[in-house]
């Protein structure tokens, strides 16, 4: 099969020998019809990592000289031009994989210092020469989920740090609320030891130690929290351990061969297979994207409370002197609440979707590179949510002064304050909204804290 067959519903038309390289440009050239908006260069270069990685595995039948020039390109910057849409998630992700591969043969687009180039040129601006595909190697290039892997992959390191940042966030609006410190003992939670909500309470435990703030009211006639503070490890836990799920499953896509047909050389045989499918990473990535989307639902909440001068513990009304004049926090708020919004259409799931192609010979897909670019939407309006959190709990906790919080959330409100001055008078916060959110997905935050107190779970 794609060697000297056609493809798809033409599996049963030979291709004589003398066509065999020709098939093969062929295959890049009419699968490579993407459409829409381009990945981001981060998704493309790990695509490119994670495709000359599959090769690499000796299952696929393509030239050493083939995937030493995928290589190339990627260290010397060349960065083809991929549309975002038009894969089904199986045979994995054709169309974009196609338009990965063309500047390889000198054909399609790349990026080359910042100038948009034909494929040949992008080429010889790097000092590369373009490749003659051999047999089977335009079907090993494009056959595969990397595309699905490379925004999984990606999308988890910042969802980990988003899941950390939630714990910081909500000890900072806990502090701001004047809420309690004892729902987040161990004992309460090796009642109930799922492993996401052990660690989420155990880092609200430690951000929260030594605070004034909570000794201070320590005698308070308050019975207990609302349940966006006081529920905050089960609801942030169920999300961490559905990232540990998607983790478990990308960590072995990421070393996978998923090309079809596969070439066992031990065994002397080629043999048709279905590894290209991309139900496993459409679902990791559907899970991705409500696993997320819950921080930022609980988050919003607490911006809320802390906005909302009837649940807000004596704090200013929207967190801002001279109210009327000033409107301080109350449109981050409506922010916060239409990005959450928005989230929860979007985590509808893709992957329970499936359209028939090729005729019917490929009669079931997986719908995973949709899922994949919903996720990382519902990623940034996540890391958008929890940045106004950030922001508004520094605003708060300030009213709270001489009294001083825990080590853990001084050292996140000081992070905060490096990127977005007290409000004051009313200005625009969309800028301080980016920064902080960038800052989210970097792991600034995290970092800020773990040099305080330590490593975070």
């Amino acid at each position: 099969y794609g060697v000297n067959t056609g493809f798809g519903r033409f599996v049963s038309e030979s291709i004589p020998a003398e066509q065999v390289e020709e098939l093969q440009l062929r295959l890049l050239r009419s699968h490579a019809c993407g459409v829409g908006e381009p990945y981001p260069a981060d998704v493309v270069r790990a695509a490119m990592l994670l495709r000359a990685n599959a090769l690499a595995k000796g299952y696929s039948g393509a030239r050493v000289v083939t995937v030493e020039l995928l290589i190339e390109c990627l260290n010397r910057g060349v960065l083809p031009r991929v549309p975002a849409r038009g894969s089904v998630g199986a045979s994995g992700d054709l169309a974009p994989l196609a338009h990965l591969a063309l500047p390889l043969v000198g054909e399609g687009h790349a990026w080359f210092e910042g100038s948009l180039l034909r494929g040949s040129d992008a080429l010889a601006a790097a000092g590369l020469e373009p490749v003659r595909l051999g047999a089977k190697e335009g079907l090993s290039l494009i056959n595969g989920t990397q595309f699905m892997a490379a925004m999984a992959s990606l999308a988890l390191v910042r969802a980990w740090r988003l899941a950390r940042t939630a714990d910081l966030a909500c000890a900072l609006s806990l502090e701001a609320l004047q809420g309690s410190r004892t729902s987040f003992h161990p004992a309460i939670h090796q009642a109930r030891p799922l492993k996401g909500q052990l660690d989420s309470a155990a880092n609200l435990h430690r951000l929260l130690e030594g605070s004034a703030i909570i000794e201070s009211h320590r005698w308070c006639d308050r019975v207990q929290d609302a349940y966006s503070l006081r529920c905050a490890p089960q609801v942030h836990g169920a999300s961490r351990d559905l990232l540990a799920h998607v983790e478990a499953t990308v960590a072995v896509e990421l070393n996978a061969a998923t090309d079809n047909p596969l070439v066992l050389v031990d065994e002397g045989i080629v043999v048709s297979n279905g590894n290209f499918h991309g139900q496993p990473l459409a679902f990791g990535l559907d899970a991705l994207a409500m696993a997320v989307s819950e921080l930022a639902s609980i988050s919003e909440r607490r911006v809320e409370r802390l906005v909302n001068p009837s649940l807000s513990e004596g704090l200013p009304p929207f967190l801002t002197l001279e109210g009327g004049l000033n409107s301080g926090f109350m449109i981050p708020q409506y922010v916060a609440a239409s990005l959450v919004s928005e989230n929860k259409s979007l985590c509808h799931p893709a992957s329970v979707d499936s359209i028939p192609t090729s005729a019917g010979q490929e009669d079931h897909v997986s719908m995973g590179n949709a899922a994949g670019l919903k996720a990382l939407q519902v990623l940034g309006n996540s890391e958008r949510a929890l940045a106004i959190e950030l922001l508004a709990g520094a605003q708060a906790i300030e009213f709270l002064a001489p009294l001083e919080p825990g080590p853990g959330v001084r050292a996140t409100h000081a992070a905060v304050r490096e990127l977005s001055e007290r409000v004051r008078d009313d200005r625009s916060l969309a800028d301080d909204i980016e920064r902080v959110a960038g800052a989210i997905g970097d792991g600034t935050f995290v970092a800020a804290a773990e040099a305080a107190i330590g490593e975070l779970r």
